[in-house]
């Protein structure tokens, strides 16, 4: 990958995920917000913009994080299973796109009792209480791939050792065991 599609791909990594981070912040403010506002009419509405949020925002945000986090890696000499910190955050990332995948009927179901005539401040409460959560823990998993990120921890995969001594200079080269 040429130096500028390289930065392209990093920028466009960078904007989906600090997207994808903030916009579950969002999430969980309003999750919060659901949970413990009194006015009927304010609960309903943070339900109704929760799903919108969630389909329109957060899904899409999280497969382009996936997308571009993969093309960057591919592209550049990080690899996508040479480093140990590359290959977790790419763990993190496909498990937290499952768990949001499993996550979001849930939030469709809030979403659309809220907007039904006959829902009041009572209703699901159970589930009220699990989006935030869910949502908190999100946060958490994401911070902890920006983490991951930011420092970089030390440390090969065996294929990235593998990698490394296939394109070392074979004079002097000694053998891993």
């Amino acid at each position: 990958m040429s130096p500028r599609a390289r930065k392209s791909a990093l920028t466009a990594h960078v904007a989906a995920s600090v997207g994808w981070f903030g916009a579950v912040a969002v999430f969980l403010a309003l999750a919060v917000t659901g949970l413990v506002a009194r006015d009927a009419l304010t609960v309903r509405s943070v339900y109704v913009a929760m799903g919108v949020t969630g389909w329109y925002v957060i899904v899409p945000l999280c497969f382009a994080s996936l997308a571009t986090g993969i093309v960057s890696a591919v592209g550049t000499t990080w690899g996508l299973l040479r480093h140990y910190w590359v290959t977790v955050k790419l763990a993190i990332t496909v498990l937290a796109t499952g768990a949001l995948l499993l996550h979001m009927p849930s939030v469709s179901r809030i979403a659309d009792s809220a907007a039904a005539p006959q829902w009041t401040a009572d209703d699901l409460v159970g589930l009220r209480t699990q989006l935030v959560v869910q949502s908190g823990a999100a946060l958490l998993v994401l911070l902890g791939a920006t983490a991951l990120s930011v420092f970089k921890p030390q440390g090969r995969t065996r294929y990235g050792q593998r990698t490394l001594l296939s394109q070392a200079p074979t004079a002097g080269r000694v053998p891993l065991r």
